[in-house]
């Protein structure tokens, strides 16, 4: 598969890159693939299974690289879900809640333009 073929631009500017390689992801193969986007990774996060976060945003750009499950990001037009091997680039102030809709565990890092987390809190989900 070719970059252009597992790319996704949506509307609002989030970017999602699909897993391309014929082998599952591994913690060192998604770091691998998300050194290529000028990013500094800050964090390697498991979330539990049912994992809910309340609506934020990021005052820069972030960069999510999926090691294992699926987790959905809930933006206010759609929602765009994330699986192992995937990369998501989301624009500085755009708001989200990440839900996890499964009994599985999510496994990703997580990384920004300068390497901080700087996130603004909206409130808590429905």
């Amino acid at each position: 598969m070719s970059q252009r073929e597992r790319t996704t631009t949506f509307p609002n500017g989030v970017k999602l890159i699909k897993w391309g390689r014929l082998e599952a992801p591994t913690a060192e193969s998604v770091s691998d693939e998300m050194k290529g986007f000028g990013y500094k990774v800050y964090d390697l996060q498991t979330v539990s299974p049912w994992f809910e976060r309340a609506r934020h945003a990021h005052e820069e750009p972030e960069i999510r690289g999926a090691v294992a499950g699926v987790i959905t990001f809930h933006f206010d037009d759609f929602p765009v879900t994330v699986e192992g091997g995937d990369i998501l680039l989301i624009p500085g102030g755009l708001a989200h809640e990440v839900i996890a809709h499964n009994g599985c565990p999510f496994s990703a890092y997580k990384g920004s333009q300068s390497g901080h987390r700087i996130v603004t809190e909206y409130g808590d989900l429905p």
